[in-house]
């Protein structure tokens, strides 16, 4: 287990507190796609983490579906890509854009060996990286809400927890809490995180799944001030999406459904493909489209995923900024320990064991270690 000192800062950044046994080494709040990659690829350094989420999983939450190529790579390189894939998640590597009269089709680029977005279901894909978090060695709660954090004067030392199933509240403490419980970030609020730029939404969106509704990729349409697009998913379904300007939300909630299909109506050859599926389930969407900044870190706590970084779900980058968010922040938590912190001999071992298994990994700790690279410039966690 790691431990760490006095709460005075030195001049050099790191603190002086009396030697306090953790309970964790690290805490995430939220175990959807940035807290429990998160999790998962510290536990596989060797970590001690926990890992709390409200929702039972496999869980459903509003969503764009999309993960793009760099997203797609980063679940390659983290050994989820072919478990999705094996789940039914169709690859996609065609796209189709028209705008009017003008289309534009062709293939994704190639990025790190991968050429193809993916679409998978939040059920799927949700779980399947909770069960990575535990199969790395992190401890998973489900029905578990953040109740507080734990201070110690101006740093974050733990959190208060609520079981949401017997109502008890426990306290938790460790080196470091991550927020990962998305763009309403409790964690962001309690540990006082800035807000750097906001601008209010722009759009709502709504979504629905169909079947019998045939692509061959992706498909976006775009007028003016609206989009539609259609990407397959999980049990042969094909997702749709629309987004407007917010002007018109509060018209078009009333009868989402039908403001739904009127625009894949105007979808160019989408169109009668759309008017001969059936759709499947309800019509889901939101106006809470905030794009939004906040300061990442502070003394005990990091954001990671929608909790520092939110922007319209037009981009479809959500998901993959928050495996991108992952793998930087576990990279740097990771890097950061080896250099400024006691390590015990499990995370010791742990730690070289992922170094030792990349030849990259062990040229630049040795370089490290002769003062040829800074301390932070191993990834450290490559798989």
């Amino acid at each position: 287990m790691l431990r760490y000192g006095d709460t005075k800062r030195r001049p050099d950044g790191t603190y002086e507190v009396p030697e306090v046994d953790m309970t964790f080494d690290v805490i995430v709040v939220g175990a959807r796609v940035a807290g429990a990659a998160t999790g998962m690829l510290l536990a596989r350094a060797g970590l001690r983490v926990l890992v709390v989420d409200q929702a039972h999983f496999p869980s459903d939450t509003l969503s764009t579906h999309q993960i793009q190529v760099p997203g797609v790579a980063r679940l390659a390189r983290f050994g989820l890509l072919q478990p999705l894939l094996d789940a039914g998640t169709p690859p996609t590597p065609h796209v189709r854009f028209q705008r009017g009269g003008a289309v534009v089709e062709g293939e994704f680029p190639a990025y790190q060996g991968v050429n193809m977005m993916i679409s998978p279901r939040r059920t799927i894909l949700d779980a399947l990286l909770v069960d990575a978090a535990r199969a790395a060695g992190a401890e998973v709660r489900e029905a578990c809400s953040l109740v507080n954090l734990v201070k110690d004067r101006d740093r974050v030392g733990g959190v208060q927890l609520r079981d949401r199933g017997n109502g008890r509240v426990s306290t938790e403490t460790a080196l470091l809490v991550i927020g990962a419980d998305g763009k309403h970030s409790k964690v962001a609020r309690l540990a006082g995180a800035s807000e750097r730029r906001t601008v209010p939404p722009a759009t709502f969106a709504f979504y629905a799944y169909w079947d019998g509704l045939p692509v061959k990729g992706g498909e976006i349409y775009s007028s003016c001030g609206s989009a539609a697009s259609a990407w397959p998913t999980n049990d042969g379904l094909t997702m749709t999406y629309v987004a407007g300007p917010i002007a018109d939300f509060e018209a078009i909630r009333r009868d989402p459904t039908a403001h739904l299909i009127a625009a894949l109506d105007k979808a160019g050859s989408l169109r009668e493909r759309a008017r001969a599926a059936v759709q499947v389930g309800r019509t889901r969407g939101t106006s809470d489209l905030p794009n939004l900044v906040r300061a990442a870190y502070g003394p005990g706590w990091a954001l990671a995923g929608d909790a520092g970084l939110v922007m319209d779900l037009i981009t479809g980058l959500g998901i993959g900024h928050a495996l991108r968010d992952a793998e930087l922040l576990s990279s740097a938590i990771v890097s950061g320990l080896a250099c400024s912190w006691h390590l015990n001999g499990s995370i010791e071992e742990g730690l070289f064991r992922t170094i030792g298994a990349d030849e990259e990994e062990a040229s630049q700790f040795f370089g490290m270690l002769t003062g040829s690279f800074p301390c932070g410039r191993s990834s450290v966690l490559r798989t």
